[in-house]
């Protein structure tokens, strides 16, 4: 609960394993319209006033915003839409917010993702307890919707600093984030921005599945409209790129019958160690 002050314009608003190695800061951006990227913030909270002045402010400031009213809801949020970071109240329907945090410290796929406690438990025992349990950084309510972003920005910042943004590597595949290339066997490959994005998007979570939905939602946009059809082309394509260095890599990204797609490095792996 609590509420929001000063807006954007000062203004009241009122309420590595299998041998593969990725070290990107923030994962893979959210494409935007006109170039350019915008990261993700999931808000959990379940007062809908703050959850609707929460979106209007994250907009403002180019975050791409997703919402979640209780726990469970949140933590499928973060399963199926990856955030780049989360905001996270404490008192919510069906457990706390910190009971959320230990779950999503303790899940390999999420323990470093970016957590901010956004709440309105100012004792500072509960700032203790907050930060202790693994959150980035700890808010109380009401609070400054321009001090929001400059903390939010500020939390990502220091993620891509301590962890880099330098490349993604699998057996002799590299991807190299900042030069936007690809290189199989120090052979610098001819790829595409999408397939490249593919690309990223499966070195970053190996052995995750992903739906065509899913897929497309992350690659092109949840505003844009694509065919899940298209996301088949792309694959291909992508597979062929690699085929021609060398078939192993193109088997990498399988087909999981009735879901989509995943990037398995385990039998290149394996076949490296025997």
């Amino acid at each position: 609960m609590g509420r929001i002050h000063g807006g954007l314009d000062g203004r009241s608003l009122g309420h590595s394993d299998y041998g593969l190695v990725c070290r990107t800061a923030a994962d893979i951006p959210y494409p935007l319209r006109g170039g350019g990227f915008v990261k993700r913030v999931l808000v959990v909270e379940d007062d809908a006033g703050i959850q609707d002045m929460l979106r209007f402010v994250l907009e403002a400031a180019e975050f791409e915003y997703l919402g979640a009213g209780d726990i469970q809801e949140a933590y499928w949020q973060i399963t199926d839409d990856l955030p780049d970071i989360v905001l996270l109240d404490w008192m919510l329907p069906g457990g706390s917010g910190i009971e959320l945090l230990q779950k999503i410290r303790r899940d390999e796929a999420t323990k470093s993702l970016p957590v901010i406690m956004l709440t309105a438990k100012v004792h500072e025992d509960n700032i203790i307890q907050g930060l202790d349990m693994g959150a980035h950084d700890y808010i109380t309510k009401p609070f400054s919707a321009r001090e929001l972003i400059a903390r939010i920005r500020g939390v990502l910042r220091s993620r891509e600093s301590r962890e880099g943004r330098s490349e993604c590597s699998v057996g002799d595949l590299i991807l190299e984030v900042d030069s936007r290339r690809v290189m199989l066997a120090s052979k610098v490959l001819e790829i595409g921005p999408t397939e490249f994005r593919l690309l990223h998007l499966f070195m970053t979570y190996p052995e995750r599945a992903f739906t065509r939905a899913q897929i497309l939602d992350r690659i092109w946009g949840g505003d844009v409209y694509v065919q899940e059809r298209t996301v088949d082309v792309h694959i291909r394509r992508l597979r062929k790129i690699l085929e021609v260095e060398n078939p192993s890599y193109s088997d990498l990204i399988q087909t999981v019958r009735g879901t989509g797609y995943r990037f398995s490095p385990r039998d290149l792996a394996a076949s490296a160690h025997r």
